[in-house]
């Protein structure tokens, strides 16, 4: 082995206190906390930006076309040919013809600003994140109305509102219709058929869900929409299929895929993840240094038993090796614990989360602000490996300074004045 049972012994002798409590050292102790507690946040903190992207990038692509085909100008005429021929793309799963406008939703006095999707019900049963999470009524009930002025709305938009299935909500919608007084908004009141609850306030507190022929009667299209939402197997390299999909169009189209719609929102999840794994890195730094102090002053503390040991015929080797599993040993333990509590953590970081708002009566992670109604954190093991690493690293390049310092101690100057 590397260390035999003699320095084993004397470096843990050396991290106890003086006192024959058994207590280690207050110097190591705090090292050794802050190490743990630093390495802890990162793994948190990391997994839970993580779990941030995951579940926003999972609910954006479960409710969104991985690309968008849309006219150069106006809607897309002639939309069932087109979607029969990108249905033929390699790599293409699904085509749903969509129309997508904004109007003034009301109710019982209440009124907000909604976004209205028309889609068929054929085409949301295929989307997981509407259809395994419609809490009341079904598409069934969304598909028999189909003609009789039925919508499918979020939870939050229904209790801000004071609806549930059965109720009606009114529509308003800018492009009215044109009289001598001027354009008249088009007004219609609509029976709500189910209510959905997708997680992400966005979704679950503005979007209203029309079957598609009513929506094309509702924005006066006829028999036209306003996009097209391709389903593709890998929405994570969209470049071949959004290259073939424009060839299949023959152009006079604009294709776009979710990387560009979305893509200054992800580059600021990404520069926000790696500006915190820099600035909690220093709290590993600063227990790094504690390590050096710690052993710096055990080094000037214990110069009388250097020389003593030096006497007796240990080497300088012998030396730094005990110093340096002295101060190593803090450092793995530290970074044991803070693998250990940053795990745990994140295993429970919703009922911890849940049991935090209880005790102070305050909203922790508001839906409004972070868009997701539940805390979400993604374990990644290569994480997890790097900040071990770090940690170690870390930690064993503290030892070396002060372990050569104790080596380098002349027992002729250490017993000088003893």
């Amino acid at each position: 082995m590397v260390f035999d049972t003699f320095e084993r012994m004397m470096a843990l002798r050396y991290l106890r206190a003086r006192r024959k409590e058994g207590f280690v050292s207050v110097i190591a102790g705090f090292s050794l906390l802050g190490i743990g507690l630093g390495v802890a946040t990162l793994i948190i903190v990391m997994a839970v930006m993580n779990g941030f992207r995951q579940e926003l990038l999972g609910r954006i692509l479960g409710l969104n076309g991985h690309v968008i085909v849309q006219a150069d100008r106006g809607p897309l005429h002639d939309y069932a040919d087109m979607a029969t021929r990108l249905r033929g793309i390699p790599g293409v799963l699904a085509v749903t013809p969509a129309i997508e406008g904004q109007v003034m939703a009301t109710a019982h006095g209440a009124s907000t600003g909604a976004m209205v999707r028309g889609v068929t019900a054929a085409d949301l049963a295929d989307r997981n994140t509407i259809a395994d999470n419609i809490v009341q009524g079904s598409l069934a009930d969304y598909e028999a109305g189909t003609g009789q002025g039925v919508v499918m709305i979020g939870t939050r938009m229904a209790q801000k509102f004071g609806l549930t299935v059965g109720d009606d909500i009114t529509l308003i919608s800018p492009r009215g219709t044109v009289t001598a007084f001027g354009t008249v908004p088009r007004m219609r009141a609509y029976k709500v058929a189910a209510l959905f609850n997708v997680g992400m306030y966005e979704y679950d507190s503005s979007f209203v869900y029309m079957p598609l022929p009513d929506a094309q009667t509702y924005f006066m299209l006829e028999d036209e929409v306003t996009h097209l939402e391709v389903i593709t197997a890998r929405p994570d390299n969209l470049a071949p299929v959004r290259d073939a999909v424009f060839k299949a169009l023959g152009g006079n189209v604009q294709v776009s895929d979710w990387t560009r719609t979305n893509a200054s929102f992800f580059n600021a999840l990404q520069v926000e993840r790696n500006v915190m794994f820099l600035i909690l890195t220093l709290i590993i730094l600063v227990a790094a240094f504690n390590i050096i102090s710690g052993l710096i002053m055990l080094v000037k503390d214990k110069g009388r038993d250097i020389a003593i040991l030096r006497t007796m015929g240990a080497s300088r080797g012998a030396i730094m090796r005990i110093f340096f599993l002295a101060g190593a040993s803090v450092g793995i333990f530290g970074t044991g614990l803070g693998v250990g509590l940053g795990l745990l953590f994140t295993q429970n970081i919703e009922s911890i989360r849940q049991g935090l708002q209880s005790l102070t009566g305050t909203e922790l992670f508001s839906a409004e602000i972070y868009f997701l109604s539940k805390m979400p954190a993604e374990v990644d093991p290569n994480e997890v490996f790097w900040v071990v690493v770090m940690s170690l690293g870390l930690s064993l390049a503290a030892t070396l300074y002060p372990s050569w310092r104790a080596a380098r101690t002349d027992p002729v100057e250490a017993l000088r004045y003893e």
